[in-house]
């Protein structure tokens, strides 16, 4: 039977699955993929399954925020998911971090979706092996990583930048960066405290790779080619990660 929103079936489903905000993002990471399989694309969800030196890989995407998340998070564990990797960008506090790899070891719960699972106090965590398995691949690049603590927000426009709406009600954007660097935060998303929640609380390793594309606030941002190069990069990364995890699990 199939996935009531992805329209997937076990069988059409790699235990490792690699999931990616962006839709269009998924057609790159499939274009390293051998045998390649389409599953579907239904509403936001586009989902591949193939072969990258010889380990079978789901690639998917989940859309913006923790609700769609959880829902794929939900449906590819419904098919037998055990490893998951949320592959996207990421809001630097840190300057001087453009093109940098952010692998946290674990991210504040910010956002509301992982509270319908688990109470509050339940820590979003990454699995350790893992976050390693990507450091090495990020190393092995060339590129640098920083592991520390992402938090995870649900207002784009309310919560990280500015809008013509945001500013007519006053809202003060810089109190939330304040706050989230006074606790030693180094990066903000919409998705990664989720996806480790319920990693943790299904059983399923997980680790969250991003790469900062923007700075607090869009105050400066990767653009052009420099982007794109690094977003392809981003995707050779995981892959390569995956790789390396699976030889370590035997």
């Amino acid at each position: 039977m199939s996935t009531l929103y992805m329209n997937a079936k076990k069988e059409d489903i790699a235990d490792m699955v690699i999931f990616s905000g962006d839709p269009w993002r998924v057609n790159v990471l499939k274009n390293y993929l051998d045998d390649v399989k389409h599953i579907d694309f239904k509403r936001e969800f586009n989902t591949y399954t193939g072969f990258y030196k010889g380990v079978k890989i789901t690639v998917t995407s989940t859309g913006i925020g923790a609700p769609s998340a959880a829902i794929a998070m939900e449906e590819m564990y419904q098919c037998g998911m055990k490893v998951a990797v949320r592959m996207g960008t990421i809001m630097s506090l840190i300057d001087d971090t453009l093109g940098d790899f952010m692998i946290p070891v674990g991210a504040v719960r910010k956002e509301c979706t992982s509270d319908t699972y688990v109470d509050k106090s339940y820590p979003a965590v990454a699995d350790f092996d893992l976050v390693n398995c990507m450091n090495e691949s990020v190393r092995t690049a060339g590129r640098k990583h920083h592991n520390g603590i992402s938090a995870t927000l649900d207002g784009f426009y309310s919560q990280m930048h500015d809008s013509k709406f945001s500013l007519e009600q006053n809202k003060d954007m810089s109190k939330i960066f304040d706050e989230m660097k006074s606790i030693g935060v180094c990066g903000l998303d919409m998705e990664s405290s989720l996806i480790l929640t319920l990693g943790r609380l299904m059983n399923v390793k997980t680790a969250i790779v991003t790469l900062v594309t923007v700075l607090e606030n869009l105050k400066d941002s990767l653009k052009g080619t420099n982007r794109s190069e690094a977003e392809d990069l981003l995707c050779k990364v995981v892959l390569d990660g995956l790789v390396n995890f699976s030889k370590r699990e035997g």
